[in-house]
C-alpha cells in the first residue's frame, strides 16, 4: 500500500449559516430558490443534503396556488427517493400551508411495474388532486403513452436531474425537449452535479438558456455547516487483492459506508459475496445476525460489537430487512443503530445517513458525477461530526499485468476527479478585467492593505464564499448565455476539460509540452464544442474564465502546501491566502501568465511523491508510446491564435523565437502551409 494521491483536503468555518431557517421554515439556500419561485423553468444546483427536496416543495405550492398551475408532478430516478417527497407539516415551521401527497398517488410506494402505473398517472391527471410523485421509468411511459399535451399547464419537477441527457437514446432528455418546445409547462430541475459522466451534455444548449440557474456550491454549505468542519478526499494503489489491504484505509472507529467493485471490473474477485466475508472476518470475529435488523455483529479484537449492514446480498428478503432498518425514521438520530454498511449497487444518491463518517469506495468509478454522489454520503451535518473523507481504492499499475493501460487510465481519472473537486470545494471565483473604471466591490475584504487601483486586487467575501479577482487583458462575456455560463456553470467546462484524456496524459507526462497547447488549444476546442452556438469572442471569454479558475485553483494550493508544509492544514483560509499570495508575488495578474501555467502540475508532483518510481515509470512509458502528433485540426486552431497574435502584436509569430509558445503558433502556421502546397501538387 502506498501514500495517499492526489489529495484534496478542505477546512471550513462551520458558522452554521446553511443549517439556520428564516421566519419560513427555510434554509440558506431554499430561500435563494424560493426567490426565484416565478420562473417557468428553473434549475436548482445545489450539492447532496442541502435540502433540495424541501426547497421544491415551497416552490411547487407556490406554483399550486398563486401561479395558476394546476398540479405538480414529482419525478424521481428510484422509489427509495421517493420517500423524500412524503407529507411535510411547513406549516408548523412557518411556511403558510402544508406539503401533502395522497398515499395513492405517491407511486414510488405502490405495488405494481411502472408500465402498470401509467393508468394511475393518467387518473391522476383528470382528477382534482394536486401533487403526484413517481419514478422516472414510470413518467416516460405516461407521457409515451398519453402525450405531452396531457401535462399542459402543469410543474413537472425532476429530482437527480443529471440522469436526463440530450444524447438521441435518452428518452427523458427527448421529451423534456418536447415539453420545452411546446411551452405549456413549468419546470423544476434539482441535481447536485450538473455534468455527466460522457460526452453528452444534460440539455441542448438552446434550452439550457431558457432556464433560470439558482447555485448553492458545496463551499457555501459546508462553511455554513454547525459540526462538519474538514473534508478530506483521497486515492490510495493497492496491489494485490483489494481485501487483503482494506483494513489499512478502513477504520472500524469511524462510521463507514464501503463501495465494493462491480463484479465486472477488474477490482472485482468476481465473487461479491466472499469478499464481503473477507471484510467482515478482517473486521473482526462474527457473532450472530441481529433478527431485527439482519445486522450482522462483530466482535473486534479491542472487544467492541459492530454492526454490518450487508446490502450486498442477493436474498431479497434478507436485503429488503436490512434496507427497511437502515431507512427506520426511529433511528435517524440514533449514532449507534449501526456502524459499517457494504454495498454495491446502493447507498449512493438519496440514500440519507448523517452519521457517515467515511465513504470509502473500491475501483475507480467512470463517473464524476457518481464520485460526487457518493461522497454526498459522508457530507451531512452531525452533532459529534467535525470530519469526514472519501477514499478511493484504485489498483496500482503492474508492468507484468496486462491491464496496465487499464490502471493507468483509472489513475488519469483519479487525477480528473481530484481536480474537479477542488474546484466544487472552493470558494466560487467572480473574475473582472481590470480597467481604468474598476474599483472595489462593497461585501469584500481587499486585505491588510485594502483595495489599490493600481494593480490588480483579490477579494473575498466571507459570507457569500466568494472571490473577486481583477485579470489584466481578460475577455468578458458579452452575451446573456456567455455571462451565465462565466458566473454559473465554469464547473461543468473544467469538467470537460479534465475527464479529457489527452489533456491530462500531456499535461502529466509529456516533458516538451507548451502549457498554452493545454490552457488555449485544447480548453478552446473543448469550450468550442460544448458551446458551439456562442460566437468567437465569447467562446474565448469562457475559455479564459475557465482556464482562471482551474489554475488559480492549482497554484492556490501549491502555495497553501509549501507555506503549510502538510496536506493537512491546507483548508478554506489557506487556499484564500494562496490566491491572494500568488496574485501579490506576480507584478500582473494577467491572462497571458494564467494561461502559461500548466493545470496539472501540481497533480503530478502528489502522484510523483506517492508512486513508487517503478509505477510511475510505466505510466509514463504507455502513455508516451501513443504521443500526440499535430494533427490539422490542432494547427488550424494554432494559426488562429497566430493571426490574433498578429492582430495584437503586429506580426506574426516567428518559428525561432525563444518564447515556446510564440514557436508553436509558427510551427502550426509551417504544418498548414506545408499541408496546402502538397494538396496543391497532388
Amino acid at each position: 500500500m502506498t501514500n495517499q494521491v492526489p489529495s484534496v483536503s478542505v477546512k471550513y468555518g462551520a458558522t452554521g449559516a446553511s443549517t439556520k431557517s428564516n421566519e419560513m421554515g427555510m434554509r440558506q439556500m431554499q430561500e435563494r430558490a424560493y426567490e426565484k419561485r416565478g420562473e417557468q423553468y428553473l434549475l436548482i444546483k445545489s450539492p447532496p443534503a442541502s435540502g433540495k427536496s424541501r426547497a421544491l416543495m415551497f416552490i411547487a405550492l407556490d406554483k399550486l396556488h398563486n401561479q395558476g398551475v394546476q398540479q405538480a408532478v414529482v419525478v424521481v430516478p428510484e422509489k427509495s427517493i421517493g420517500a423524500s417527497f412524503g407529507d411535510e407539516p411547513l406549516s408548523d415551521f412557518g411556511f403558510w400551508t402544508d406539503w401533502q401527497v395522497a398515499p395513492k398517488w405517491n407511486l414510488c410506494n405502490s405495488p405494481g411495474t411502472d408500465g402498470g402505473k401509467v393508468k394511475s398517472v393518467g387518473a391522476f391527471l383528470e382528477s382534482s388532486d394536486r401533487i403526484l410523485v413517481c419514478t422516472h421509468a414510470t413518467f416516460r411511459f405516461a407521457v409515451e403513452k398519453l402525450g405531452i399535451e396531457a401535462f399542459d399547464d402543469r410543474l413537472i419537477a425532476v429530482d437527480e436531474f443529471h440522469h436526463v441527457s440530450s444524447s438521441e437514446d435518452n428518452i427523458l432528455g427527448k421529451q423534456l425537449n418536447d415539453f420545452i418546445a411546446r411551452d405549456r409547462v413549468h419546470v423544476v430541475a434539482m441535481t447536485g452535479s450538473y455534468f455527466r459522466g460522457d460526452a453528452a451534455p444534460i440539455l441542448v444548449p438552446e434550452n439550457e438558456a431558457r432556464f433560470d440557474t439558482v447555485t448553492y456550491t458545496y463551499y457555501e454549505q459546508l462553511n455554513g455547516y454547525k459540526y462538519l468542519k474538514t473534508l478530506d478526499i483521497g486515492y490510495f494503489f493497492y496491489s494485490g487483492s483489494y481485501a487483503d489491504d482494506i483494513l489499512k484505509v478502513l477504520d472500524p472507529n469511524e462510521k463507514t459506508i464501503l463501495h465494493i467493485p462491480n463484479v465486472n471490473s477488474k477490482e472485482s474477485t468476481k465473487d461479491k459475496h466472499k469478499e464481503v466475508e473477507h471484510i467482515i472476518e478482517a473486521l473482526g470475529k462474527w457473532q450472530e445476525m441481529d433478527p431485527m435488523t439482519g445486522f450482522h455483529l462483530v466482535r473486534t479484537p479491542e472487544g467492541r460489537i459492530l454492526k454490518i449492514a450487508d446490502l450486498v446480498d442477493d436474498e431479497a428478503v434478507k436485503r429488503d430487512r436490512v434496507s427497511a432498518a437502515l431507512k427506520d425514521p426511529a433511528q435517524k438520530n440514533n449514532r449507534d443503530h449501526v456502524d459499517i454498511i457494504i454495498a454495491l449497487g446502493m447507498a449512493k444518491e438519496g440514500f440519507d445517513w448523517i452519521w457517515c463518517e467515511h465513504a470509502l469506495t473500491v475501483g475507480y468509478r467512470a463517473s464524476l458525477t457518481e464520485i460526487v454522489q457518493i461522497i454526498g454520503r459522508a457530507t451531512r451535518d452531525a452533532e459529534g461530526k467535525s470530519r469526514a473523507r472519501f477514499t478511493n481504492l484504485i489498483a496500482e499499475p503492474d508492468a507484468a499485468e496486462a491491464a496496465v493501460t487499464e490502471a493507468v487510465n483509472d489513475t488519469l481519472k483519479a487525477i480528473a476527479a481530484s481536480l474537479l473537486m477542488e474546484q466544487v470545494l472552493a470558494p466560487r471565483f467572480n473574475f473582472t478585467a481590470k480597467s481604468a473604471k474598476s474599483g472595489p466591490v462593497e461585501g469584500f475584504d481587499y486585505g491588510e492593505d485594502g483595495y489599490d487601483p493600481k494593480k490588480e486586487n483579490v477579494g473575498f467575501d466571507k459570507q457569500s464564499g466568494q472571490f473577486q479577482i481583477e485579470i489584466k487583458g481578460l475577455a468578458e462575456p458579452k452575451s446573456e448565455f456567455a455571462h451565465r455560463i462565466c458566473h454559473e456553470d465554469l464547473n461543468e467546462v473544467i469538467t470537460a476539460f479534465v475527464q479529457d484524456k489527452t489533456a491530462i496524459e500531456r499535461g502529466l507526462f509529456d516533458e516538451e509540452l507548451v502549457p498554452e497547447e493545454l490552457t488555449q488549444v485544447r480548453m478552446g476546442k473543448i469550450v468550442g464544442a460544448k458551446f458551439p452556438e456562442l460566437d468567437a469572442e465569447d467562446q474565448e471569454a469562457v475559455r479564459q474564465h475557465a482556464v482562471a479558475a482551474l489554475n488559480l485553483t492549482q497554484k492556490a494550493k501549491e502555495i497553501a502546501l509549501s507555506s503549510a508544509g502538510d496536506a493537512e492544514v491546507s483548508g478554506n483560509t489557506a487556499l484564500i491566502d494562496g490566491v491572494r499570495k500568488f496574485a501579490m508575488d506576480v507584478r500582473e495578474l494577467d491572462i497571458d501568465l494564467i494561461d502559461r501555467i500548466n493545470p496539472f502540475g501540481e497533480a503530478y508532483a502528489i502522484l510523483a511523491k506517492s508512486m513508487s518510481e517503478e509505477s510511475l515509470k510505466q505510466v509514463a512509458a504507455v502513455i508516451s508510446a501513443k504521443k500526440v502528433q499535430l494533427s490539422p485540426e490542432e494547427a488550424r486552431d494554432l494559426a488562429r491564435r497566430a493571426v490574433r497574435f498578429k492582430q495584437e502584436r503586429g506580426r506574426l509569430p516567428s518559428i525561432t523565437s525563444a518564447d515556446a509558445w510564440e514557436k508553436k503558433m509558427a510551427e502550426g502556421v509551417a504544418f498548414l502551409a506545408r499541408m496546402k502546397q502538397e494538396a496543391a501538387n497532388g
